[in-house]
C-alpha cells in the first residue's frame, strides 16, 4: 500500500471580473472517480488543502445532470459523505512529498482562485514533476501549474503536454465571458502545450510523470493511468 497525496481547493468562491462572487469549490466527480480507484488498489489517501481548511464541494457538481443521472449522484454524495479523509486535511505547506508515491489535483473552479497562485502548491508541483513520481492534474486543477515558477518568473510546466479544461467547454457553461482570465490561454501563455479535444469527452496526456485530464470525464482515465505508473 502507497500514500497517494490529494492536494485540494480550499476555495469556495471564484471572483469573477465583474467582482461577484461565483460559489464553487472541488468538483465531485473528479475527486470521487480517483479517489474509489485509488482505494480499490489498496493505496490510502491524505488530503492537503491551503490552510488546512476542509474543502468545499461545488454544489452544482451534486447536481443529476452532471451525473448521469439521480442514481449516480446520489452515489458520489454518498462517497463523498463517507469519506473520513476529506474531513481532516493537513496543511499544504506542511506537507512532506517523501511521504507519498503519487501527487493528484482534483479540478472545480476553486483552483482558479487559490492554487493558481498559492507558492506553497508551485513548490511542490515543482518538486513531484521533478521527482518522477507520478503526477494527475485535472480539469480546472492545472491553473495551480500557474504558480510553480522559477526564480526568472519561468513556468517548470513550460514546454509539456497538458490536457486542461478549454475555452470550448468554458464557453459551453456558460462562464468564459464572466471569468477574469481562461485557463487554457493562460497556460498557453505561460509556455505550457495545452492540446484540446471535443468538449466534454474523456481526454488525457501522459507527458513523462504527469498525467493530465481535460475534464471531469478524464477523470477515472486519468487514475487509470496513475495506477499503471504506480504499478
Amino acid at each position: 500500500m502507497s500514500k497517494i497525496l490529494f492536494v485540494m481547493t480550499g476555495a469556495d468562491r471564484w471572483a469573477l471580473a465583474d467582482g461577484t462572487q461565483h460559489p464553487t469549490g472541488f468538483w465531485a466527480e473528479e475527486a470521487v472517480a480517483p479517489y474509489e480507484a485509488f482505494k480499490a488498489a489498496g493505496h490510502e489517501i491524505v488530503v492537503a488543502t491551503p490552510g488546512g481548511v476542509v474543502p468545499t464541494v461545488d454544489k452544482g457538481s451534486l447536481a443529476a445532470e452532471a451525473n448521469g443521472g439521480q442514481e449516480n449522484a446520489d452515489r458520489i454524495a454518498g462517497v463523498l459523505s463517507s469519506a473520513t479523509e476529506l474531513q481532516h486535511p493537513l496543511r499544504l505547506d506542511e506537507v512532506n512529498l517523501d511521504d507519498y508515491a503519487a501527487v493528484f489535483y482534483p479540478g472545480g473552479h476553486g483552483p482558479m482562485e487559490d492554487l493558481a497562485v498559492d507558492a506553497d502548491s508551485g513548490r511542490l508541483l515543482t518538486r513531484a514533476l521533478e521527482s518522477g513520481r507520478p503526477l494527475g492534474v485535472v480539469c480546472h486543477a492545472p491553473a495551480a501549474l500557474l504558480a510553480a515558477t522559477r526564480a526568472d518568473g519561468s513556468n517548470v510546466f513550460a514546454g509539456r503536454r497538458v490536457a486542461a479544461f478549454t475555452n470550448a467547454e468554458e464557453t459551453q457553461a456558460g462562464l468564459a465571458d464572466k471569468a477574469k482570465w481562461l485557463l487554457q490561454d493562460r497556460l498557453t501563455e505561460a509556455g505550457v502545450q495545452v492540446e484540446v479535444a471535443e468538449p466534454w469527452a474523456p481526454h488525457v496526456i501522459v507527458d513523462g510523470n504527469l498525467v493530465t485530464g481535460q475534464n471531469p470525464a478524464s477523470s477515472a482515465p486519468l487514475a487509470a493511468e496513475l495506477l499503471k505508473k504506480l504499478g
